[in-house]
């Protein structure tokens, strides 16, 4: 971790390609080496002409200014259409054409028949702006202990203070109860499964991140239970016969040579590949370029920090240059208050930070900087 941000691809230098050839060739005969058995994933040509159809995918991560978490978001007594459509209307005059949406397991659990009605709610208006959604359906980072209910106020100047894993710890530490959630995995996607609105599914958000802010709450053997439930879940949405692509984004370590687990499980079961990094243009460029070994569509599903670098002016030329989807993190700042950086879990604020952390927009619609909305629709629009 440098200056708060982490360095999520530290440079691995140069790596034998050997692993790459191991994964093509599996790749070839269409077998998971997890388990050997056959695997339906696209071919990249599939993925490739699944991409070409594509506008250049350019969005963000989403929720509305007024919810805290995803709890909030979909539950019926917080869920606020009238928020969601003010703030879609101003993604789409910035030129953003897509966003990524966390869902949550509890939700399902609770009421699917309700759940599923407000994420149609949801993706009708998306769609009357002309913005398409990836969900994501587990996520492993913060509060590992969710609860379905009113959800606590954020803690004042604190990013994402009140943000909740899916599943919680207490579920993701016991593999028994694992296949529980095979029913959501596979009820959200089915019911999607041939929706044009619905552009992918990500399926597990940084599943193996040890937050330091919740250090000693999480399972000590966190990153082998989450490529466990990944490994399951990549089956699942197998067996859902999406027609969108299924993904999950590889945010540490290298991704090429020597892979983890995890990584590895990430790079050779998507369809399309997705990745995490809040570096500046440079690094990025250069983890682009070591992801096009695997001869596939490239996502940037999240990225946008100021002060490490990760700036709309420097990144959206280059990802539109290399026909890289680009999601920066945030687009109003609300309750999750993300314009505050990663470090206010350990440094106190007592003002909005200078610069802004995350987030595009204030809660009037008027920008944050001038500026870097005018780049922002240059750059889309040019």
């Amino acid at each position: 971790m440098t200056d708060g941000v982490p360095e999520k691809f530290p440079d691995d230098g140069d790596q034998a390609p050997d692993s790459r050839l191991l994964l093509r060739g599996i790749e070839d005969v269409g077998l998971n080496d997890n388990n050997m058995h056959p695997s339906n994933r696209w071919t990249a040509n599939q993925a490739q002409d699944w991409y070409a159809q594509q506008p250049w995918p350019v969005g963000f991560n989403y929720i509305p200014s007024t919810a805290v978490n995803q709890l909030e978001m979909w539950q019926a007594d917080t869920f606020d259409p009238e928020t969601i459509d003010r703030e879609l209307g101003w993604a789409r005059d910035l030129g953003f054409n897509t966003a990524r949406v966390f869902l949550h397991d509890l939700l399902w659990e609770h009421d699917q028949t309700a759940f599923v009605e407000r994420v149609n709610h949801f993706l009708r208006i998306a769609d009357r702006h002309g913005i398409s959604i990836m969900f994501v359906t587990f996520d492993g980072v913060w509060d590992p202990f969710p609860k379905l209910g009113s959800q606590a106020s954020p803690r004042e100047h604190i990013h994402n203070s009140r943000w909740v894993q899916s599943p919680g710890a207490e579920l993701l530490s016991d593999p028994t109860q694992h296949d529980r959630l095979a029913d959501y995995v596979q009820g959200i996607i089915e019911h999607f499964r041939d929706d044009s609105r619905v552009l992918a599914w990500d399926l597990f958000n940084e599943p193996d991140n040890p937050h330091p802010a919740y250090a000693g709450k999480a399972p000590p053997d966190k990153s082998a239970l989450a490529a466990s439930l990944l490994r399951k879940a990549f089956t699942w949405a197998r067996a859902s016969t999406p027609e969108q692509p299924i993904t999950a984004g590889v945010w540490l370590g290298q991704v090429r040579g020597s892979l983890s687990e995890i990584n590895e499980l990430m790079l050779t079961e998507s369809d399309v590949i997705t990745f995490h990094s809040y570096l500046d243009a440079d690094r990025v460029e250069r983890r682009i370029r070591d992801l096009q070994e695997y001869d596939r569509p490239i996502l940037l599903t999240e990225f946008m920090s100021r002060s490490s670098g990760s700036t709309f002016e420097t990144m959206l030329p280059l990802l539109k240059e290399l026909k890289v989807g680009a999601y920066c993190w945030g687009l109003v700042a609300g309750k999750t208050q993300t314009n505050y950086p990663w470090d206010s879990w350990i440094r106190p604020y007592s003002a909005e930070p200078d610069p802004w952390f995350h987030d595009i927009l204030r809660l009037d619609g008027t920008p944050y900087r001038d500026s870097e909305v005018t780049s922002i629709r240059r750059v889309i629009g040019g």
